[in-house]
């Protein structure tokens, strides 16, 4: 790499003439924006104009479909360039949405009467423990939807299915609000309640078949059964044992500390 010296302006008053020493070569370099920000130092406005030279997409475009839930390598391959230009845009704004689903968590969701007293963090923690699922394997995120309003998502996987729950947050006074979107954001505000994909399964399960034995007689069809004899017993029902909200809560606590 050989080393130039600068010899003044070029007439035009847009370039800057530099020269080779050894070899009295001289060369024209555009007085642009690029050289102002390499002359200042300015790193990040450096990386800024090569991803505007670079691609049609801005850094402020960047962040916008990173706020509205797209990750880096997302925008990165729509932009054409490389994950780490748009990385150096993109953090404060997953800080931004890391924060708000941290947030989020604190929050009382909506009930019929009005908010719970409970945050949403800890019933979702008290209804995986009901089910016996890993909590701190699950994870949570949050993005600005199209109205501008902000998004939470809890996923988890659970046997070979991948699950996510979504609400819609408010922030205010006492942690704020949410609100459920879906079915899966419903079920785990309610935790005594059979997910709605297991009620599903069971409904649409076959009845048992029924085999005939070999030389039954045929079965009288005018006869009349005892009502007595045909009356079944009750039988007890099989309560499962759900777990105290203190025993789930300081298990997942103790987890996560």
């Amino acid at each position: 790499m050989r080393t130039l010296r600068v010899v003044g302006l070029h007439e035009d008053g847009k370039s800057i003439v530099c020269e080779d020493p050894a070899r009295r070569e001289r060369f024209l370099l555009p007085a642009d924006e690029k050289l102002r920000a390499a002359v200042r130092g300015d790193v990040p406005r450096l990386g800024q104009i090569e991803i505007e030279t670079e691609s049609q997409m801005r850094p402020r475009e960047i962040q916008a479909r990173i706020r509205a839930g797209e990750s880096v390598q997302q925008v990165a391959d729509a932009a054409g360039v490389s994950v780490e230009r748009v990385d150096r845009f993109a953090y404060p704004v997953l800080l931004e949405r890391s924060r708000t689903a941290d947030l989020a968590q604190s929050a009382h969701p909506v009930r019929e009467d009005g908010p719970d007293v409970r945050t949403l963090g800890e019933i979702v923690a008290y209804a995986f423990g009901v089910r016996g699922q890993d909590y701190s394997q699950a994870t949570w995120d949050a993005w600005r939807g199209d109205d501008g309003r902000w998004i939470v998502a809890l996923r988890w996987t659970a046997g070979r299915s991948d699950n996510a729950a979504h609400w819609q947050f408010s922030a205010g006074a006492h942690g704020g609000t949410v609100t459920a979107l879906d079915e899966h954001a419903e079920d785990l505000l309610d935790p005594h309640r059979t997910p709605r994909t297991l009620r599903a399964v069971e409904a649409d399960s076959p009845e048992p078949a029924v085999e005939e034995t070999p030389g039954r007689p045929a079965l009288d069809i005018d006869a009349q059964p005892d009502p007595a004899a045909a009356k079944p017993k009750p039988k007890k029902k099989a309560h499962p044992a759900v777990p105290a909200w203190e025993d789930v809560l300081l298990g997942v606590r103790s987890q996560r500390g």
